[in-house]
Order: structure tokens, then C-alpha cells, then sequence
């Protein structure tokens, strides 16, 4: 009985993972001229960052520029079990060097209120910013969630994982700039 269960069990788990990776996929949507990116610019490592701008939790539009500041970005969804794990690294990370560095959590496609309840229900006060139709997450090319870029102060592109991060992973990132 016991070896049962186990097979169940994987088995249940990988085709969450994988139903998971297919829902995520963000909608393939024609960009706007205010997230397109440049020709010298791309998503992977060595690469300058795309400007783009996205909504607040409050609403307000945020733009996202290399301007001279490092800048970490890190796409997720609330349902996303990797990413509700690394969120308390992330919330050290962020009250450690929220005034050296931008941090942003980008959304992707889930609503502001859905956003905001897992906040407040987790004591989160990180920058949290809505793909709301996953433009900006198609753009990056993001594939798996969670999601993390580190940008130099030149605006390149200096970091990109999938999967959890740790305070001591970005903090490496950060000493090697």
C-alpha cells in the first residue's frame, strides 16, 4: 500500500508541475510600442534590459528603465508553490537592500485583489508590479516561475535564474557587480 501511495503521489505532483508550466504561459498578445524592446536589447544574460511599464498595486504606472541603479526583477504567481517558498527570502532581501537596489516582484496575469490578499495574508510589503495580460512576462521570455534577472547599473543584464532564490544567491549576484 505504501509504495502505492508514493507512485500516486509523484505522479500527482509531476502533472501539477506540468499543468502549471502550461497555464502560465502568458497570451501571445502584440506588443506595444512602450514595451518593445530596442535592438540592442534582450532577456538573457549580457544583454541590456528592456524598458517597460507596468501597474502597482495602487494602480500607478511603473516604469522600469536601466538608470543608473541595480535592479532586480523577479516574475511569480500567487498559486506558484516555488515561488510562496522563496517569497520570505525575497522579503529579507528587500528590506536588507531596498535603497540600493530596485526590486520589483512582477505578477504575472493574476488580479490586483488576488495579489493584494496574498500580501496582506503573508505580511509581504514588497514592490509588487501587474502583468496583467503577461506581456511583459512573454516579453522576458518566462517560461517557469519563479523567475529572477539581476541588471547592473548599466542596464545589463548580469543574473537570470528559474526557480527559488536565497538572500546568499543574490547577494553573491550583487558583490560581483
Amino acid at each position: 500500500m505504501p509504495k502505492r501511495f508514493i507512485i500516486l503521489a509523484v505522479t500527482v505532483i509531476t502533472m501539477t508541475i506540468a499543468i502549471g508550466f502550461v497555464a502560465m504561459q502568458p497570451a501571445n498578445l502584440p506588443k506595444t510600442e512602450t514595451n518593445k524592446p530596442s535592438a540592442d536589447s534582450g532577456v538573457t544574460v549580457g544583454k541590456m534590459l528592456p524598458g517597460f511599464t507596468l501597474s502597482a498595486l495602487d494602480g500607478k504606472p511603473t516604469k522600469v528603465t536601466p538608470a543608473g541603479q541595480i535592479i532586480v526583477l523577479n516574475f511569480w504567481e500567487t498559486w506558484c508553490p516555488p515561488c510562496r517558498e522563496e517569497m520570505p527570502e525575497l522579503a529579507k532581501f528587500a528590506q536588507k537592500y531596498g535603497s540600493n537596489v530596485s526590486f520589483y516582484l512582477i505578477n504575472i496575469q493574476e488580479s490586483n485583489t488576488k495579489v493584494a490578499e496574498f500580501l496582506t495574508q503573508n505580511k509581504y510589503t514588497m514592490n509588487v508590479l501587474l502583468d496583467t495580460n503577461g506581456e511583459v512576462a512573454k516579453t522576458f521570455h518566462i517560461n517557469a516561475i519563479p523567475t529572477t534577472l539581476v541588471v547592473d547599473q548599466q542596464g545589463t543584464i548580469k543574473y537570470r535564474k528559474s526557480g527559488p532564490v536565497t538572500v546568499a544567491e543574490l547577494e553573491g549576484v550583487l558583490n560581483g557587480l
